[in-house]
């Protein structure tokens, strides 16, 4: 190997797919939106359950921000308690698990998530995500906005 090619390899590896997914959790977990967009693809797809008040497909980062984490922490504080990331054929797939807490009565709503991202080039292009009970998710949103338990 010649001193040129040694001295090339002082620049930092790329990230990992999981890496880059391990930290939009992080930014996600500590509320730091530059964290979040940093790591979205600038036309990033997000695919949400269609029974959210924020469900269905959005398109783009600062959509994301603000359809999907903006509704979710209009109603309610979003504490993700675990993350768990496993690389596989089909992406990157990544379980969530956290309490939600309705700003307006208090209640506590487990909640549980596994996103399958596809992830080029150190950006996540697409975040499928999947929800055990989308519906009671949607009705503990409902009982946040209307104040009532």
């Amino acid at each position: 190997m010649s001193n040129h090619q040694m001295s090339n390899r002082t620049e930092a590896l790329p990230e990992s797919p999981a890496d880059v997914v391990r930290g939009l959790y992080d930014a996600l977990g500590k509320g730091d939106v530059p964290g979040v967009l940093a790591r979205l693809a600038p036309e990033v797809i997000v695919d949400e359950p269609n029974q959210l008040p924020y469900g269905g497909v959005h398109q783009g980062r600062e959509v994301f921000v603000q359809s999907v984490l903006g509704a979710m922490t209009g109603y309610a504080d979003v504490a993700i308690t675990d993350a768990e990331v496993f690389e596989g054929p089909a992406g990157v797939v990544g379980t969530l698990t956290g309490t939600l807490t309705a700003h307006t009565t208090g209640e506590q709503y487990p909640l549980t998530m596994v996103e399958i991202h596809r992830v080029e080039d150190g950006l996540v292009r697409k975040i499928d995500v999947y929800l055990k009970n989308p519906h009671d998710l949607a009705a503990f949103y409902a009982r946040a906005e209307a104040g009532t338990r």
